[in-house]
């Protein structure tokens, strides 16, 4: 069949009927005849198209071998390599990470944060999306390194290290532990605008795709260095790293969950199947026996004593003498927990319990309870006290020379006298070696040698041989605080155990804790131990009464208005940890109050004092007076109104 169109044919119509004058001669008026018409213009020419069947046919070809290629390649990828592919897409798409349990808080006795966290993160990077083959681009971990190194505060060369490993199949690495909220908000807001870039730049490539973030905490105290000493700090890896932070990390730390969830181009997609969640389970609260009120009264009180006397250090413990519970530890310097890298080396640690020192005239009480538990004497015996005593290998004397002094058995006490020490431990036994004996029995009994029941990471046990090795100067020196070495919160133990009559109770830092479920679970009972009888107690506190009270005791700046005070004083020489020899002294001073009816026990130490004075009641009692006044008037507790005891110091031979 042709393509050109067929001939139109001409079909004729119903004839017309004719108008009337058709075929008549024009006469008068008659209208004119019509001019014959002239040959009508010719047809415009039609354009015609040619056929779109040949396109249709290239075309459906065409469609049809790329649909070919399509089905070959799908064909390869789901049959032929399906399982090799689906590895690599399982390995590039899924993301696993550690759900950083929230620590729990440590505070005091009444409920006040002294150590808390606050939201923080971790900022991680994937090292395998830093590949040249997924940025395009050879030097991927150098630019991120370069955009991330000042907002981190990171080495950019260890950054770049970190961000293209030796094992190039590892998927995570920590950039940075522990960063603010601020500080990931300006990384998220860089990494946004590169990825907006690079949607509508093909040259720029989002090299902060591999960045990411895990929600963690920060350890913040909010007291700075107030109780440093006991709550230690948490290290970089969110350990403890000393104090009750290090002892009781694991009830703290809890127990970290883990997520792994699907992302692409460094981005989460939260409804692509296969994630997982196991929730963390944050740690416990401690709650501590401290009252951060007296906790800072007696950390200001040993600071400037500290400062005054040019000292190397010093300490100050309070303790409830009913309950052994510690009420304050401070250590003098001590250091910021919130940033350790200005802390110095020294200060770090709770020297209250980790030095181990020579207490001197305070551990004489120990002497005097033994003599007075055995019946070997009584506060009224008379002691004749010479200026020197020659006993063993050596010549003893006191801390000023002297005429022969006629002391009390109260009055040894009272003058502190190491002569008069020595004379009564002697009656202990028929020979020194008995006496010997018997002493180390009651200074076991008192806890010396041993831990002070605490747990505290680090506490020393002091140093107390067996008295069968004790030298021929020990066996006379012991009795007056030479030769054997404490830690002050044995010592602050010795004093409460008199104070409670004559019961040790184990001290105490923790009252208990309170769990996730929000159920608070009081700390163990401390064990009870009697130690000497509640006649010798309370002979002894009567005795260290005339230490403070009377005008011939050493004590007397240590007396605190309307309450009855009942304390010793301490100057022993000092062993130089740095060289193991006798240099300096520490000066001490231990005591209760109220004397009569004991509530509150204070030990102060302060380790090589070189401006002023170093005898230990000048520079020590009034630390004590000053911390068991506030101590006393915080915790509500009146004074007895009982008249002192007066024993007799002196006597005429």
């Amino acid at each position: 069949m042709s393509d050109r169109e067929p001939p139109r044919r001409r079909v004729p119509g119903p004839a017309r009927p004719a108008r009337p004058g058709a075929g008549r001669r024009p006469g008068p008026g008659a209208r004119p005849a019509r001019r014959p018409a002239g040959p009508r213009p010719a047809a415009p020419k039609v354009i015609r198209l040619g056929s779109p069947r040949p396109r249709l046919r290239l075309v459906g070809v065409g469609l049809t071998l790329v649909m070919l290629a399509f089905v070959v390649r799908l064909f390869q990828v789901q049959a032929v390599d399906a399982s090799t592919y689906a590895g690599k897409a399982e390995q590039n798409r899924y993301v696993g990470q550690v759900l950083a349990a929230e620590r729990g808080e440590i505070t005091d006795r009444n409920g006040v944060a002294l150590a808390t966290s606050e939201d923080a993160y971790d900022i991680t990077a994937d090292p395998t999306m830093f590949a040249p083959k997924e940025l395009e681009i050879a030097d991927g971990p150098e630019q991120a390194a370069a955009l991330l190194a000042p907002i981190l505060g990171a080495d950019q060369d260890e950054l770049v290290e970190k961000l293209r490993p030796e094992n190039e199949a590892l998927r995570y690495v920590k950039l940075a532990g522990r960063q603010t909220p601020q500080v990931w908000k300006q990384i998220k807001d860089l990494k946004t605008a590169l990825a907006k870039k690079a949607e509508t730049d093909e040259s720029t490539a989002n090299v902060l795709a591999g960045v990411f973030s895990v929600p963690t905490s920060k350890r913040v105290y909010p007291n700075n260095e107030l109780a440093a000493g006991i709550l230690g700090w948490v290290n970089a890896e969110g350990k403890g790293g000393g104090g009750v932070e290090l002892q009781l990390d694991k009830r703290l730390a809890g127990e970290d969950g883990k997520i792994r969830y699907a992302q692409s181009g460094g981005r989460l997609v939260p409804t692509a199947g296969g994630s997982t969640e196991t929730p963390a389970v944050p740690g416990s609260d401690i709650e501590l026996t401290i009252d951060r009120d007296i906790q800072w009264a007696a950390q200001n009180a040993i600071s400037d004593q500290v400062r005054k006397s040019a000292a190397d250090r010093g300490y100050v413990i309070v303790q409830d003498t009913r309950t052994g519970e510690v009420l304050a530890m401070a250590n003098a310097p001590g250091f910021d927990p919130n940033d350790l890298s200005e802390a110095d080396p020294h200060a770090l640690g709770n020297a209250a319990v980790q030095d181990a020192f020579e207490p001197g005239s305070t551990a004489k009480v120990l002497s005097m309870a033994a003599v007075l538990e055995e019946n070997a004497a009584t506060p009224g015996t008379h002691v004749v006290v010479p200026n020197r005593l020659h006993r063993g290998d050596r010549l003893f004397k006191d801390d000023v020379d002297h005429p022969t002094w006629y002391l009390t058995l109260n009055g040894v006490l009272a003058k502190s006298s190491n002569i008069g020490t020595i004379l009564a431990t002697g009656q202990l036994g028929k020979t020194q070696a008995q006496a010997n004996k018997v002493l180390y029995d009651y200074l076991r009994k008192f806890g010396l040698g041993s831990h002070s029941g605490l747990g505290f990471p680090g506490e020393t046990k002091g140093i107390l041989a067996p008295p069968d090795e004790w030298s021929t100067s020990q066996q006379y020196t012991i009795p007056f605080g030479q030769g054997v070495s404490i830690n002050a919160m044995q010592a602050a133990s010795v004093y409460s155990t008199i104070a409670n009559g004559g019961v040790r109770v184990e001290p105490t830092l923790v009252r208990g804790s309170q769990g996730p479920d929000g159920r608070f679970t009081p700390a163990p009972k401390p064990e009870e131990t009697r130690v000497v009888s509640e006649k010798t107690a309370k002979t002894l506190a009567r005795m260290l009464e005339s230490v403070v009270d009377d005008e011939e005791g050493t004590g007397t700046k240590a007396r605190i208005p309307g309450y009855r005070v009942a304390g010793k004083t301490g100057t022993a020489n000092r062993v130089d940890p740095a060289t193991g020899k006798y240099h300096g002294y520490t000066s001490s001073f231990a005591g209760f109050a109220p004397a009569d009816k004991p509530r509150i026990t204070v030990y102060c130490v302060i380790q090589n004092a070189t401006e002023g004075s170093y005898f230990g009641g000048q520079i020590c009692g009034p630390v004590y007076k000053q911390v068991m006044e506030f101590a006393l008037k915080t915790l509500q507790v009146p004074p007895t109104g009982a008249a002192p005891a007066a024993l007799p110091v002196t006597f005429k031979p």
